[in-house]
């Protein structure tokens, strides 16, 4: 028997002693009491706060994404102004290019057609000089060929020409026989 009183003891002691893992029933109670008016207070104050402040960070990040979508957008409208007035001023450099060339090509025509009178003058003054110096010269040749032909002449003929007048026939017609037979002579060479 002792056997079995000893084990109704210490079954009469596991039914007194509580389970350490299930609190009390009035824990759970004023626990459940302290969870409601907590979650009331929560509810009522504390959560408007916090949902005002989502709310106003919200906005400002939808205020800042809207802030970078324009700013965005007037990049882009900045870009295309740039890039119209680039390709503008390529037109006006080609444009400018192009008008400097055909400056140029006159510049160089007009230089050209300047040079070519300059020398065109320059060949006719040459010219005029060389006739006159042939002229010139031919009166020269004629005075110093007169004077040794009356020199000649007086000789072989013994009189005086001294007159002017005979002097300057008899140069003539020597000059006038020199220069035919001269002709004569090209004439025949051709």
């Amino acid at each position: 028997m002792s056997g079995t009183i000893a084990g109704l003891l210490t079954a009469a002691e596991e039914a007194e002693t509580p389970n350490p893992l299930l609190p009390e029933t009035y824990d759970i109670v004023w626990s459940l009491f302290i969870v409601v008016i907590l979650g009331f207070v929560f509810l009522k104050y504390a959560l408007p706060k916090i949902q005002a402040v989502l709310d106003e960070r919200t906005e400002l990040v939808e205020g800042g994404l809207a802030k970078a979508e324009a700013a965005q957008a007037e990049a882009a409208a900045a870009k295309d102004e740039y890039q119209q007035q680039l390709t503008e001023a390529r037109t006006e450099a080609a444009r400018i290019r192009e008008e400097a060339r055909a400056e140029g090509t006159a510049i160089v025509a007009e230089s050209r057609t300047r040079a070519t009178a300059e020398a065109a003058r320059i060949v006719e003054n040459a010219q005029r000089q060389i006739d006159a110096e042939r002229q010139q010269a031919s009166v020269s040749l004629r005075n110093e060929v007169g004077e040794l032909a009356t020199e000649l002449a007086s000789k072989i003929v013994g009189e005086s020409l001294a007159d002017e007048a005979r002097r300057s026939r008899v140069v003539e017609r020597f000059l006038d026989e020199l220069e035919a037979s001269t002709a004569a002579d090209a004439g025949k060479g051709n």
